[in-house]
């Protein structure tokens, strides 16, 4: 009886109970909105986390909001640097909406900003997974997935001649008795299956990084080798004996090398591995057994080089004129590339560049003979630890034909045993590029048979430097050398001590005392090198500034005559009214820019700098001093602006911009993210008639058959791997747009003319279209494999700058497609062209 009476009641109290909770849940959601509508985020977060656990049903009723308020509180978080807390509402985000591709997508973008980069790429994955139409998260995996999985995998997997070679020195080895193997740096886990196949008895192999780790997971087991190879996710600098492998090895294979070869660290791991992973290595006298001894593969290398003239290193790491559109560069402002700066930075950077020769645009010219730089037997320990302290080696090479020295171009001979090696030489059909290193600093680069080019080599750090460049010539002395090396008092890169001090000599009356060198990036260089660009620019704001003379000088009327009614004014203010009020011109574009200074020569202009390095303020300084600015006029604009998202603000609350310059492309050959939500911006802030530059884009593109494109962007099948399966598997890291392509030597063959696919007008944006079907006219018969694309830049309707030109400091770029198209001459594409927040 008892029972039956009890049940009525429970229910009773489950009603109460709910209407409780539904009394809570509505005050919580009002809460939440009241909070919203204060700016307050994070306590409405908070109150939709408990809306959300009490009543799950209103998950698709609240999801916006509630997607609006994490993002609004998250970066609350970011800006006051509470990183955990930022994570943690993530997680709970996730928790209550795991299959939210929104969400997703912000965690990977505020993971990738924090460095964490592996991690941000599987939120961008799952994103794209969960929503293949989802066009924000496509673009951020695209850009993180070529970090992550460099484009050189794809292009060595397909080497079958490296894999063939590979395979038979790793064969050759075992089947003498090196039965126990390590992989240095595994990557997919190639090396380590040619062994395992090979019929060695155990295999270890070690990769840093997660994403290749995981992928070299998915492909030992899915050709079946997963019991037959232990995997390590570390580098092998961290692997102990016996805690991560059971005893010593006999054989070490490892292609941890780079265009210089020592940049990827083989030498400090393989002198790790001598002393605390391999087996002691065989003396000549000893024969036996290959299991008791130790060895590598490469067994060595004999490094090369020669003397080059080439265009186009030049114009990217020497600033080649005197005079930009009437700016004179003085001669105590020195531009110099990262790949030449001095080995006492702060951060190492590697001393070299790195281009396949055989593909650049222009070509080349050898000054000298290929002569042996150095021979490295990375078999011998003692060889290997004295490479650091060497004393550098002193050559001097013989020129054989006329002409300008721009680069020591190097390259190596890897001997993987006795029998079998890889070349790497700009003469060799290879996957391998060349390492360069650029010459500055020179009186005079002009060579001719009978000089000699003198260099210093060391491996300082254990990267290969070439140091100390300098031409000796027939007719001088050996104590003269047409060179200047390296001032070292002149002011390196990152040392704010020096920079502060030259920022206080800028103060002085001695501006011709201060040497400052800067460095810009290559593409910075090539940018000071492009005469078109920078007279395009001038010209257009001439005509911009010159079409609102004649409102200004209306204004300037009125004020004087207002000054005159009001005969009260002190004469010192009738003054400072009658001043012209200038012209405000801001540059926004990347990096080191001399256009504010352009701009400043144009008459009552007050151009804004947004550089932020100090070293390049510092030379923009020096060099408006050189032109005879007053050393007011240029003012660098984020020494005014707080944070980033205010960069366009106006420079005064009642004051407007007559001209913005936005950096639209990226030296990439891609549109910059976010380019018209900086535009929609600009024009607010635009006073009538000013003008944002450019004015507006438009994209061409051509149909093109090209191999070389398709075998850079996947791996083909599993013949060029000698039958193992691995394509599958890193091609869900191929993307379909590849970056920094020079049209004007990239192997294909045209199968139709120019077309233009797209408008992007930054002034009138009504003239935009986010998509549009494109025909093509075929005019030869082949495969259609990618669709090259580039830009003209429109300053004004008769100002144009074309990327792909060849002054140009643009790269270009190309959509790859998945499966290529046969098409025949006379025929039509349609192309769709999509247009989607900048991509």
């Amino acid at each position: 009886m008892s029972s039956s009476r009890a049940r009525p009641r429970r229910e009773a109290g489950g009603g109460a109970g709910a209407a409780g909770r539904d009394e809570l849940v509505s005050q919580s959601l009002q809460s939440a909105e009241h909070c919203l509508g204060v700016q307050d985020f994070g306590t409405a977060y908070a109150h939709y986390l408990l809306v959300l656990s009490l009543a799950p049903e209103l998950k698709d009723t609240v999801k916006e909001t509630f997607q609006y308020t994490l993002f609004r509180w998250a970066e609350e978080l970011d800006a006051l640097n509470r990183i955990q807390d930022l994570l943690g509402c993530y997680e709970q985000a996730l928790e209550l909406f795991p299959e939210d591709e929104v969400i997703c997508n912000s965690m990977g973008e505020h993971l990738f900003r924090m460095g964490f980069r592996d991690e941000a790429a599987g939120y961008f994955h799952k994103a794209v997974k969960l929503n293949p139409d989802f066009n924000d998260a496509k673009e951020n995996f695209y850009r993180v997935a070529n970090w992550l999985v460099e484009r050189w995998h794809f292009i060595m997997l397909n080497d079958t001649k490296r894999n063939m070679i590979y395979n038979a020195a790793i064969q050759k080895a075992i089947c003498l008795g090196s039965k126990s193997v390590l992989d240095i740096g595994a990557g997919t886990g190639i090396l380590s299956m040619f062994a395992k196949k090979a019929g060695a008895h155990s295999v270890y192999a070690c990769e840093l990084s997660k994403t290749m780790y995981e992928l070299a997971c998915d492909v030992v087991a899915a050709n079946k080798m997963e019991g037959g190879i232990k995997l390590l996710h570390m580098k092998s600098l961290d692997i102990e004996i016996p805690k991560h492998i059971p005893e010593r090895v006999s054989l070490v294979v490892t292609e941890t090398v780079d265009a210089g070869l020592f940049g990827e660290g083989i030498v400090e791991s393989l002198i790790h591995a001598w002393e605390h992973l391999l087996l002691q290595p065989k003396t000549k006298s000893e024969n036996g057994n290959c299991e008791m001894y130790g060895k590598v593969i490469p067994a060595n290398a004999v490094i090369f080089g020669m003397a080059v003239e080439c265009a186009e290193i030049r114009r990217h790491h020497r600033v080649g004129i005197k005079d930009i559109a009437g700016i004179h560069l003085p001669t105590n402002v020195k531009f110099q590339s990262p790949a030449y700066s001095s080995v006492d930075t702060e951060d190492v950077i590697e001393p070299y560049t790195t281009e396949k020769m055989s593909r650049v645009p222009g070509g080349y010219l050898a000054l000298t003979e290929c002569f042996k730089i150095m021979t490295v037997d990375f078999n011998n320990l003692q060889e290997l630890k004295s490479l650091a302290t060497k004393k550098p080696d002193k050559f001097s090479i013989p020129v054989i034909k006329e002409g300008i020295l721009d680069a020591i171009v190097v390259w190596f001979v890897l001997q993987l045993d006795d029998e079998h090696s890889l070349s790497t030489s700009p003469s060799e059909e290879t996957c391998w590029e060349q390492a360069v290193y650029p010459v500055q600093d020179l009186a005079d680069y002009w060579i001719k048979p009978g000089d000699h080019v003198i260099i210093e080599v060391s491996c300082q750090d254990y990267y290969l430097r070439i140091q100390n460049i300098s031409v000796l010539g027939l007719e001088c002395e050996m104590d003269v050398a047409k060179s200047f090396t390296k001032n070292k008092d002149l002011l390196s890169l990152g040392n704010e001590a020096e920079l502060c001090s030259a920022l206080a000599n800028l103060q002085t009356s001695k501006p011709d005392g201060i040497e400052q060198t800067c460095i810009l990036e290559s593409m910075e260089i090539a940018l000071l090198n492009n005469i078109p660009y920078h007279e395009g620019f001038k010209m257009a704001m001439r005509k911009v500034l010159s079409s609102l003379t004649p409102e200004k000088l209306c204004q300037d009327m009125d004020i004087h005559c207002q000054n005159n009614e009001m005969g009260s004014d002190t004469g010192q203010n009738n003054t400072a009214q009658s001043t012209p009020e200038p012209f405000y011109v801001l540059d926004v574009s990347e990096g080191f820019s001399i256009l504010p200074i352009i701009a400043g020569t144009l008459g009552q202009v007050k151009p804004y700098s947004s550089v932020e390095k100090d070293q390049h303020r510092i030379a923009l300084d020096l060099i408006s001093e050189a032109n005879h600015f007053p050393k007011e006029t240029l003012e660098f604009w984020l020494r005014h602006v707080e944070d980033e998202s205010a960069v366009l603000q106006r420079p005064k609350s009642d004051k407007l911009w007559s001209i913005i310059i936005l950096d639209v492309i990226e030296p990439s050959g891609l549109i910059q993210q976010e380019i018209m939500e900086k535009a929609a911006i600009s024009r607010c802030l635009l006073q009538s008639g000013g003008k944002i530059f450019p004015q507006y884009v438009l994209m061409f593109g051509m149909l093109v058959e090209s191999q070389t494109l398709v075998e850079e962007s996947a791996v083909q099948g599993t013949e060029r791997t000698l039958g193992l399966n691995i394509a599958p598997f890193i091609n869900q890291f191929q993307v379909p747009i590849h970056v920094f392509l020079d049209l004007s030597s990239l192997p294909c063959i045209p199968l139709s003319k120019p077309v233009e696919l797209l408008r992007l007008d930054l002034m009138t944006p009504y003239l935009n279209t986010s998509n549009r079907e494109v025909k093509v006219h075929i005019c030869k018969s082949g495969q259609v494999t990618a669709i090259p694309f580039w830009y003209h830049m429109y300053l004004d309707e008769e100002i144009r700058l074309d990327t792909s030109s060849e002054a140009s400091h643009w790269k270009q770029a190309a959509v790859v497609l998945d499966n290529p198209i046969q098409v025949e001459m006379g025929e039509e594409l349609v192309l769709s062209v999509e247009h989607h927040k900048s991509n």
